[in-house]
């Protein structure tokens, strides 16, 4: 048993491979208050199509959140999917801030708030600094997957940390000598990266040789997009985390399912193919509109969504009318529509 959330103790939910949703941050209109019914019935739908939440990560605008609201968002998911029966479901928390300390601080209190595993991105503040730094890059996530008390994924995003960019050297090193460090997420696009770094980890040998502190915890390799999920799956690695989730979790879930079934089932991999080619395409159209544009999509389908947090401008509206038009959206909309009804 471990000890986390609200006080109390619940079994350890250790992350799988599979598709994990940032999870917006959803805002009331008027005084961009916290917009937590809106929140808790996204958390509980992308989690009853089989997608894993990520609270506070950079599509939940992390950086315009305080500390006291991240507690609030891992206190209220964790409670809402509770009272759904989803006490399985693992919540993981976005805890990389400026320093180190209070990273860790801030992983500290996810794991009182009821997080099962933190995700921790560098600060670019002083990229000028860390960027070329090996050695103070590599003792950064050391230093706080030795303090965490849950296990922490290093994620890769240079476009939102000043440029850093770790190589799979590097996160590959982390890996082998940190047993709390359970997975990279790669936002980076590099699939060379990403290849690379699942040849070490994914095999039985590195699995036996560098057990994870939790031995039941392998070290995932996730993508930070979904566009290549199917080759990514045929080189070792073990799913995304990805925007795209929060718009059509059903249609992910069922291309990650046939995806891992197509490297036993050669007649699958068409149908796999397939919905990765629409998937790609809607990947591709719809990160460009980024937050405000996926907020507007979660609004024409679900009816909340709303705006970012200023200083983030809001969508146009005709951009977001010319979005919901795009035909690589409708033909996302129509596919998930498709594999939602075959689950409800």
């Amino acid at each position: 048993m471990a000890a986390n959330g609200s006080g109390g103790a619940h079994p350890v939910r250790t992350l799988k491979p599979g598709i994990y949703a940032p999870i917006p941050t959803f805002f009331l209109p008027d005084c961009e208050d916290l917009d937590l019914p809106s929140f808790q019935t996204h958390v509980i739908r992308v989690a009853k199509a089989g997608v894993g939440p990520l609270l506070a990560g950079s599509l939940g605008e992390a950086h315009h959140l305080s500390h006291a609201e991240r507690t609030t968002l891992i206190t209220t998911a964790r409670k809402a999917l509770d009272a759904e029966g989803l006490t399985h479901v693992p919540i993981i928390a976005g805890t990389g801030v400026g320093s180190t300390r209070e990273t860790i601080e801030l992983s500290k209190q996810a794991a009182k708030d009821g997080a099962d595993a933190a995700i921790v991105i560098a600060s670019g503040y002083f990229a000028g600094v860390l960027a070329g730094n090996k050695k103070a890059l590599k003792q950064f996530w050391a230093d706080v997957a030795e303090a965490s008390p849950i296990p922490v994924i290093i994620y890769n995003f240079p476009g939102s940390c000043g440029g850093i960019d770790l190589d799979s050297e590097l996160i590959t090193e982390l890996a082998t000598e940190y047993p709390n460090l359970v997975g990279t997420k790669l936002t980076c696009g590099n699939v060379g990266k990403l290849t690379r770094i699942a040849a070490t980890v994914s095999q039985p040998l590195f699995v036996s040789s560098h057990p994870r502190k939790d031995s039941d915890e392998p070290f995932l390799v996730l993508g930070g997009y979904v566009d290549f999920l199917v080759p990514s799956i045929f080189a070792n690695a073990h799913g995304a985390i990805t925007g795209l989730a929060n718009v059509a979790p059903y249609t992910l879930a069922k291309l990650f399912e046939l995806a891992v079934a197509s490297l036993k089932d050669r007649e699958v991999l068409p149908e796999a193919q397939r919905i990765q080619g629409i998937v790609a395409e809607a990947d591709h159209t719809i990160a460009k509109a980024s937050i405000a544009g996926t907020k507007a999509l979660l609004e024409r389908l679900y009816g909340y969504g709303g705006n970012p947090r200023r200083p983030l401008p809001p969508i146009e509206p005709q951009a977001a009318q010319a979005l919901w038009d795009h035909p690589h959206t409708q033909a996302l909309v129509k596919l998930e529509r498709e594999f939602s009804g075959k689950r409800q």
